[in-house]
């Protein structure tokens, strides 16, 4: 399966609610948005961001590639949030603020200072 289909897949649910603890179409928490949109192409993810942080291949922020995860330490310290690369410079996640799935640009300085790593799960 390749990346692309899995950030159109992605994208499929941009305006979807927030839910915490959510894991389905109903509402997704981050770490739920992206176990679900990987398992729709057959790759299982665990359930926590750092489980799922711990999987897979470790990617360098210059070699990102659509179907990426990509995480965040919004603390500054502790990965705690999770989302899909959907080109270099876009991801898709469920963020609790604002209170949908969204498109977020990467280089925005609050993400730029929250990234923690990126990690590649989908074999092209």
């Amino acid at each position: 399966m390749s990346g692309a289909t899995v950030a159109a897949l992605a994208r499929s649910f941009v305006g979807t609610p927030y839910r915490n603890g959510g894991a389905d179409p109903g509402g997704f928490d981050c770490s739920g948005f992206t176990q679900y949109v990987l398992a729709q192409i057959g790759v299982a993810l665990p359930r926590t961001v750092l489980e799922q942080a711990a999987i897979g291949d470790r990617v360098d922020r210059r070699d990102l590639r659509e179907g990426d995860l990509v995480f965040f330490a919004i603390d500054g310290r502790t990965t705690s949030h999770v989302g899909i690369a959907v080109s270099a410079d876009q991801f898709v996640h469920a963020p609790s603020s604002r209170g949908s799935v969204r498109d977020e640009w990467l280089g925005a300085a609050y993400w730029q200072t929250r990234y923690a790593t990126a990690r590649r799960v989908v074999r092209r």
